[in-house]
């Protein structure tokens, strides 16, 4: 059964994040979402895995359970990776491997730089030093930007109309689902997506520019000391095919999986995603 972890970060916010699999399982796997997701963005994952480790899935500060900051300008990776540290410590954890979905991925490169003595390797989805400006722009359109729906199916549709052409092969069936893991019910039995809207202020301060990829370059450095995997859109427009051959080049211990017909970010229940990961864990199981 599935376990509800409650914790403190440094400033006092009341965290949460949810368990799964034996608590003595091996590897331990820190998942962590993008931007506008929880915890339940990796629950397909986990369940097509199967018994491959024990995973420990988080709302980071904002999102699902975990409290809205009242200042929102500590929406940031640097302190998600603080809260990140206060977890493993809060369940005594020395040595996870990391999970990241975009800016999950961007909090994995950041606790490579500060805690790689935790770090038994990483999966990094759909995300990379470089970030392509059409896709923050996609974003940036959307994020922020909360409509309370009347049904879970109104829901799923607002889901589709906004990201339809990122995953062309889902179902009503998928989108519903895919609603059930993004929006909430609230008191009155309306639907509405389950963040702070004042996370989008973040997207304000991502700097694409020269400097701004030199440093992630430098950032990105850091992940040569543990074996990484990549998992990329086939029609991803935040990681491109250009920059993953960049990653591969520079990590020598990287490899990569694309999931064909997909856009950012993909699900990790895809059957070429599922063999990848699951195969990248076998690394770590003794």
């Amino acid at each position: 059964m599935p376990q509800d972890i409650h914790y403190r970060s440094a400033d006092g916010l009341k965290l949460y994040a949810r368990a799964y699999g034996p608590a003595d399982a091996a590897p331990a796997v820190l998942c962590m979402h993008g931007l506008t997701r929880n915890h339940k963005d990796f629950e397909p994952m986990i369940a097509a895995l199967g018994p491959s480790g024990r995973f420990i899935a988080v709302d980071v500060r904002g999102r699902g359970r975990s409290a809205w900051d009242p200042d929102p300008s500590r929406y940031t990776p640097p302190v998600y990776v603080q809260d990140m540290a206060a977890l493993l410590d809060h369940l005594g954890l020395q040595r996870v491997v990391l999970a990241g979905t975009s800016m999950g991925g961007l909090m994995a490169m950041l606790m490579m730089r500060t805690m790689p003595e935790r770090i038994q390797g990483v999966i990094l989805n759909d995300i990379g030093p470089e970030v392509d400006r059409k896709g923050l722009a996609r974003i940036g359109g959307y994020a922020g930007k909360i409509t309370p729906f009347s049904s879970w199916q109104e829901a799923a549709q607002a889901l589709k109309a906004v990201q339809g052409p990122l995953f062309p092969a889902f179902d009503d069936r998928k989108w519903l689902d895919f609603a059930r893991r993004t929006f909430r019910e609230r008191d009155d039995g309306s639907i509405i997506a389950d963040y702070d809207p004042a996370i989008a202020q973040s997207l304000g301060k991502v700097r694409t520019g020269p400097l701004a990829r030199f440093l992630m370059w430098r950032l990105f450095s850091h992940m040569k000391k543990r074996p990484l995997l990549i998992v990329r859109g086939e029609n991803s427009d935040i990681l491109s095919p250009a920059t993953l051959a960049r990653m591969l080049r520079r990590h020598p211990d990287s490899q990569a999986v694309t999931v064909s017909g997909t856009g950012h970010a993909p699900i990790l229940d895809e059957p070429e995603a599922v063999a990848a990961i699951g195969a990248f864990l076998k690394r770590f199981r003794a």
